[in-house]
């Protein structure tokens, strides 16, 4: 900081302002670091998710990128995306057993996800939800 906007510093804050800008730099600074962990700590545990979705039968109507008797799990998560109630429909559909229709008009009831921990529930979807490069149809 330059001796002149110290000086403009200290006539419209009064003097040791320039400690209170440090301190506001630094608050920042911590404040920007605890929303880069809360980010990192809110991200699915991906190997998790896929174990479950593996244990559960997911990948037999499934998979990450082609179509198969059901929707691509990618196509999916772009079928969702920027809904504010994605997360609850889809821990509904992997949990209520709810009917789906297939293509030759027929209809199942959807597989329950093999857990009854919510959090590993949640971080399937979350999981399915952060899959980019998906296709709305």
């Amino acid at each position: 900081m330059s001796l002149r906007q110290r000086s403009t510093l200290n006539h419209t804050l009064g003097p040791g302002s320039h400690r209170v800008l440090a301190a506001v730099r630094v608050l920042s600074f911590i404040v920007l670091a605890c929303g880069a962990i809360r980010v990192e700590a809110l991200a699915a545990d991906a190997p998790a998710a896929q174990s479950l979705a593996q244990k559960s039968g997911c990948f037999k109507c499934h998979s990450v990128d082609k179509k198969k008797d059901g929707p691509a799990l990618r196509d999916t998560a772009a079928k969702y995306k920027d809904k504010a109630d994605a997360q609850e429909k889809l821990i509904y559909h992997v949990t209520s057993g709810e009917k789906v229709k297939f293509e030759d008009g027929h209809e199942e009831e959807h597989k329950k996800v093999k857990t009854s921990d919510p959090n590993q529930t949640k971080n399937l979807v979350d999981w399915i939800l952060s899959l980019q490069g998906g296709t709305r149809y």
